[in-house]
């Protein structure tokens, strides 16, 4: 793949239990622990008590006219509104194409218990649960809520997905189809994943430890992350300074199993080396990684071993999911919001969870905020169905 014209970052936005809103998140990520540890869910009945991450959304922040068809919608609302208004309001200006590409695996499906149970026992459920589905197309939403003009999509590849609407965004704006493009992911915490990932006995009954040699599984989270994506003769135009840059995207496929990774991380490699290469930097280049990192056995050991034969062993390395939960479709977008976060700011926060080393794993997540003077940096998902998925970001 040759490198591509460069893209420019001209907005952010992030709702998730580390804070709603990027400032709100970036002071919380300066603090020695999670501004809302995980605890047992509340906003879901539910029998389970593994901690989750549940999100505290501001009263008030939409019209009252305004009818979301899920919790993950208005998640991803208050972050695109955000990354809209941080990116100068563009949506407000005459002539340009705005596209909407976001990843989400909760709001594709049909989620109400409820409905499958009246179902069963009468054949005559309620079919408003069905109305709210077929009405709840997240990228549909989003453009029809801020009255875009562009292409739409909505992608779903299990816990990659923000990350490939990102990688597909980039190529929309890169073609031409749209002048900037709102992309990212969110997802909703809900009662169905939490038993299927219960059932598969991944669910810490702690909070969890990303790469630590203790982890023992993962903490489901919600929110959304967004991120404007602009080509440059859009900035120049519109006279944004955004000093960020979408520089590489690429993705690859396992093909080995339903929920675990290659041993070898092979669909791992060939995204992170499709990045680099879509980029034009070699590893030696990257200044540190914003790592999927779930605090799953197999997960941690993998991508860990990947990052270190790329990178080397040296290489900083942080897992946000100590602070957010794993936000299944959402995390994508979220860890690049976080990752651009990181190179603007120079500095990158403590990988939460970790203490102790794992033989099995040659990389050492940071256990504190470190300070760095690179201009560029990795972000990277790790999907059930062998889905692997990277992108690179550069700071001017």
């Amino acid at each position: 793949m040759s490198t591509a014209a460069p893209l420019f970052i001209t907005g952010l936005g992030t709702v998730s239990a580390a804070g709603a809103g990027i400032d709100a998140t970036w002071q919380g990520f300066s603090s020695s622990s999670p501004v809302s540890p995980p605890a047992p869910a509340s906003i879901i009945e539910t029998e389970l008590r593994q901690p989750v991450f549940e999100v505290s959304l501001p009263e008030n922040i939409f019209p009252t006219s305004v009818d979301f068809p899920s919790r993950t919608a208005e998640l991803t609302a208050l972050a695109a509104r955000e990354a809209l208004e941080n990116a100068g309001k563009p949506h407000t200006e005459k002539n340009l194409t705005i596209g909407v590409c976001l990843g989400t695996t909760v709001a594709c499906q049909l989620n109400s218990l409820e409905f499958y149970q009246q179902f069963r026992q009468t054949s005559k459920p309620d079919l408003l649960p069905v109305k709210q589905y077929l009405r709840g197309n997240l990228a549909e939403f989003i453009a029809e809520l801020f009255s875009l003009h562009g292409p739409r999509s909505t992608l779903v590849n299990a816990c990659a997905s923000g990350t490939d609407a990102i990688g597909a965004a980039m190529n929309w704006v890169n073609s031409g189809l749209c002048d900037l493009a709102i992309a990212g992911g969110g997802d909703e915490l809900n009662r169905i994943p939490l038993a299927g990932f219960n059932s598969l006995g991944i669910m810490s009954e702690a909070p969890c430890r990303p790469f630590d040699r203790h982890r023992d599984g993962l903490n489901l989270g919600e929110g959304a992350g967004v991120v404007i994506i602009e080509s440059q003769a859009s900035t120049r135009k519109r006279r944004r300074d955004p000093g960020l840059t979408l520089a590489g995207y690429g993705s690859g496929c396992d093909a080995h199993h339903m929920t675990a990774p290659h041993p070898q991380g092979v669909g791992l490699r060939l995204a992170v080396r499709t990045a680099l290469e879509q980029a034009g930097l070699k590893p030696e280049n990257i200044a540190f990684a914003n790592a999927h990192g779930t605090a799953t056995r197999d997960n941690d050991r993998v991508e860990g071993g990947v990052l270190a034969d790329i990178f080397g062993s040296s290489l900083p390395v942080y897992s946000t999911k100590g602070r957010t939960g794993h936000t299944l479709g959402g995390a994508g977008g979220l860890e690049a919001v976080f990752t651009a976060l990181s190179l603007r700011e120079g500095w990158i926060p403590a990988s939460t969870g970790f203490s102790e080393q794992d033989p099995e794993i040659p990389l050492t997540p940071v256990a504190e905020a470190v300070n760095h003077h690179g201009k560029a940096a990795i972000s990277t998902s790790l999907a059930f169905g062998g889905g692997n998925s990277a992108i690179i970001i550069t700071s001017a």
